[in-house]
Parts: C-alpha cells; structure tokens; sequence
C-alpha cells in the first residue's frame, strides 16, 4: 500500500458535510466512489476536516491508501479522480506520504473565512455563499471583539453542547474581521476548531455587530465556559475552510 495525501476544494452546497455517512451525500462519499473506481475496490478516505452541511472549502485535505497493484503516480491522481467527480469537487494536488501519515494528528493551522453580505436586499447569486444581514453592522466593533478570541483558551462557550472531544481547549493564532463593500469577512486561524466553534463565534460577532453586545463581552464569554452565554450558531453557507496547513511538515 502507498498512502497518498490529496488537497480537496469543493462547494458544500448539495451536501451533507465532508465526512461519509450512510444513506447521504457526502464530499468523502463522492471521492471514495470515485477512488473505488479507480482503484478497483474499496478505499477508506480519512479527512482533516469534518466540515459541516453546507459549508464549503478552498483547502481541505484527506489521505488514503492505494493498493499495490494500482501504479499510478501520486500526482497522476487528482486528474484520474476529477473526471470522476461532480463540477462542485476538485481534488487539487496529490503528494505520498509515509504510511502511518494521519492529517489530525498532525501539528497545524487552520484558517476559515465567515462571509457576511450586509445589505438591504439579498443577493440570490450570493445566497450559497454568505450570510446575509439586513441591518448595518457595526464591522469595528465586530474586529475588537474578535481580538479577544486570541490565545489559548476553553472554549466550551463556542462549542456545539453535543460535540465529542477529549479537551475544549484550542488555541487562536488570528481574529479579524473586515469590511469590503457590502461584505464583512470574519477571519480566524487556530490549531484547531471545536463542532460548530467557527459558526458560534460567527454567529456572537453577529450580535456585537448589531449592538446587542459590546467588544469585550467576550471575555466574559470565554471565561463562562457555557455555550449559552455566547450567541447562535450562524447559519453554514457562509463559512469556508481556507487553509489546512501543516506546520511541521512540507506538504
């Protein structure tokens, strides 16, 4: 076997999430169909990120093995796996890696966007691809409050009441948000995001935005440790997984 790692983008629109699950459309499942088909039998495809339903990546990765018998070249395989997959996945580069390689327990840093179109009126070619919000927000504030996340932290307060993790603490390199035009980017990298971490802090900028909160509640927040004192979980389409990044290794 040569375990082969693959960066993947994708549109999350008509899916339920990366990881395979039975009975659903999934990113993994449609890239496990294809690598069955191109391999010849049966190819389990462990992810980096478990994206949610409707969120969608520029940079994902996932490793799997390749049996023996099948020659093709690492990099030859992103190709072969394109034409058999739908116009919303790409596979974008293929690289081998040692065959104990495993994408989550490496050391990383990973960067995801929130976009928010703030306008009057929705925008039905962007309605996929941000969450829209009617009233003027307050993009300053939103940024102050987002410095607050910085850091090494517990951040139960940001995380889904059902998630299953051995500890809630992650640290945050980066927080910012900026406004271009009509839209607002929320902009977050870390070592690592909780279930639903990113679209709860999405969701509580939101709030501070709209003035039902000021900046440095969320230090208050934090230090909670409850997931009721932060605000909603924002809705999925306008999140994307920008970055997968592995700080120790060149791939």
């Amino acid at each position: 076997m040569r375990r082969v790692l693959i960066r993947i983008a994708y549109d999350g629109s008509a899916y339920h999430g990366f990881a395979r699950l039975d009975a659903v459309d999934t990113v993994a499942g449609r890239i496990e169909t294809a690598l069955c088909d191109l391999c010849g039998e049966s190819v389990e495809l462990i992810g980096g990120s478990r994206t949610d339903a409707g969120v969608h990546a520029k940079d994902n990765v996932a490793v799997f093995d390749v049996p023996d018998s099948r020659q093709i070249p690492a990099q030859k395989i992103p190709g072969a796996l394109n034409v058999r997959l739908p116009d919303d996945i790409r596979i974008n580069s293929g690289i081998e890696v040692p065959a104990d390689f495993h994408p989550r327990h490496c050391d990383t840093v990973k960067t995801y966007e929130y976009k928010i179109l703030n306008s009057p009126l929705q925008d039905p070619l962007r309605r996929n691809y941000t969450r829209w919000v009617r009233h003027e927000l307050d993009a300053s504030a939103m940024d102050e409050a987002a410095r607050y996340l910085k850091g090494e932290h517990d951040f139960t307060s940001f995380c889904n009441v059902h998630a299953q993790s051995n500890t809630r603490i992650r640290t945050i390199y980066d927080a910012s948000v900026n406004k271009h035009g009509d839209e607002l980017m929320i902009r977050v990298s870390g070592n690592g995001f909780l279930y639903n971490m990113v679209r709860i802090i999405a969701g509580t900028l939101i709030e501070t935005g709209e003035g039902k909160r000021k900046p440095a509640d969320i230090k208050d927040i934090i230090e909670a440790k409850d997931r009721g004192a932060a605000g909603i979980t924002a809705p999925p389409q306008g999140l994307c997984l920008m970055e997968y990044r592995f700080v120790n290794e060149e791939y």
